[in-house]
């Protein structure tokens, strides 16, 4: 029985290997998804590219050393895929641009217009939308170029400047900006994968081998315990995103039974699937950007003359600085957030009125509004869930390194949140268009 029970298990895990290879072919045996794959593959090859062409003026050495003594913008630089540690010409990424959603995003709340527009003109209202968050990309990348650029200017990485060169840089990175925005763009019109999630994976993908050798190359046998507890922490991760991430609630929904002439339809039982985090990675983007935002109106303040801005930008520069303060904050955010994106994603009244126009219902519970209510109910339950699991793996990092005094990367835990969910995701959508071909060749 044994025997039979260990062949059975190695049958299956035989099956699920062949069955991953056969999805493999099949993706590059279908031409217009192969090429999809291969021209995204391209735009990200571009982006590391010029993601690694620095502006004129910089000093490496003094650039080494200011990233090494300041975290925050250490963590900015996942955002920028990189390119804000090589001052490169895209050295904001697609920063400004997350933020100009998240601004648009917030407005809708607050200015009931905006949401009508996003919500209830289809997909011409999202089109208006989508513009506008373009449009406000622009002011957003210029103010953030400045105040980088004062930064940096401050720290001596830049040499000797003039007005012109100062413009320069303002409208080549802020250039930088558009053109990944636009390639961003291109990469979610494909179908496969949102474009500025894979921006910012890529990014985080790409400096992987270089943070590798960094840890080897330092490796004693006396660390082999902080190694460890970092393994245990990226595998806890991972496992948490996954799970997270995978993990839905199915609430029954019946189909009443109609007759048409002769014939009688509807009368089925199925499922509506709610997952547990509808939000996917978007939190964490949004989480992070905003924290950003303080941190560095402090760092650009602090270099103005007038003392009391000084001394009130280095209190804030420092509370930002503080673990405790920043992990706290950062949870904080990924819940609220959490919260947010799935109130734009999931509408529960727009779900009762489909199920009601479908002579579809969930047994127990009367059509229309409280079928709405009892959905919403449900959601918030479940996001709750999500949201703390989410927010804990999220500052996880910064709490082992807190409680054990090992100076870490406290960025990993976002590192791998982004990149667990971006490709699960992609996955997703990959095999969605499988299986829309599979349903076309019936």
């Amino acid at each position: 029985m044994v025997r039979d029970a260990q062949f059975c298990s190695y049958s299956l895990l035989f099956a699920d290997k062949i069955g991953m290879l056969e999805k493999l072919i099949q993706i590059f045996k279908i031409k217009d998804l192969r090429n999809k794959i291969f021209f995204i593959l391209a735009l990200l090859i571009v982006f590391r590219i010029i993601s690694n062409i620095p502006l004129p003026g910089v000093d490496a050495g003094q650039l080494k050393n200011f990233f090494e003594s300041n975290p925050f913008f250490s963590l900015l630089n996942i955002f920028s895929g990189g390119g804000l540690s090589n001052i490169s010409i895209v050295l904001l990424g697609v920063g400004p641009y997350i933020t100009a959603s998240i601004i648009m995003q917030l407005l809708t709340m607050i200015v009931p217009r905006l949401e009508q527009i996003y919500k209830e003109e289809g997909e011409a209202g999202r089109q208006k939308f989508n513009m506008w968050t373009r449009w406000l990309t622009v002011p957003l990348a210029i103010l953030q170029t400045y105040g980088m650029l004062t930064i940096f200017r401050s720290q001596k990485i830049f040499g000797a400047l003039s007005e012109f060169d100062v413009a320069s840089i303002l409208v080549v990175a802020t250039a930088g900006t558009i053109f990944l925005m636009w390639l961003g763009e291109l990469i979610t019109e494909k179908g496969i994968g949102n474009g500025v999630s894979l921006i910012i994976f890529a990014g985080i993908v790409a400096s992987l081998p270089g943070g590798a050798s960094r840890l080897f190359s330092v490796f004693s046998s006396e660390d082999i315990f902080t190694y460890a507890i970092f393994a245990g922490i990226a595998i806890i991760t991972i496992a948490g995103v996954v799970l997270i991430t995978e993990g839905q609630r199915n609430i029954p929904v019946s189909y009443a039974k109609r007759i048409r002439g002769m014939k009688m339809y509807g009368g089925t039982s199925t499922h509506l699937p709610l997952r547990v985090n509808q939000a996917g990675v978007i939190p964490i983007i949004f989480a992070v950007s905003i924290m950003l935002f303080p941190g560095l109106i402090a760092n650009i303040l602090m270099q103005v003359k007038n003392p009391l801005i000084s001394n009130i930008a280095t209190h804030i520069g420092n509370l930002f600085q503080n673990q405790i303060f920043y992990g706290i904050m950062y949870f904080v955010l990924v819940v609220l957030f959490t919260y947010f994106y799935t109130s734009v994603v999931f509408d529960p009244n727009k779900i009762s009125e489909s199920l009601q126009k479908q002579g579809g219902y969930i047994p127990g519970i009367r059509p229309g509004a409280f079928t709405a209510e009892y959905l919403n109910k449900i959601m918030n339950r479940i996001t709750l869930t999500g949201s703390l699991f989410l927010g804990a793996i999220a500052v996880l990092p910064l709490a082992v390194q807190g409680l054990t005094g090992i100076k870490a990367m406290s960025i990993g835990g976002t590192s791998i949140l982004i990149v667990v969910s971006v490709v699960i995701e992609t996955i997703k959508q990959i095999e969605s268009q499988l299986v829309m071909r599979d349903y076309e060749g019936f």
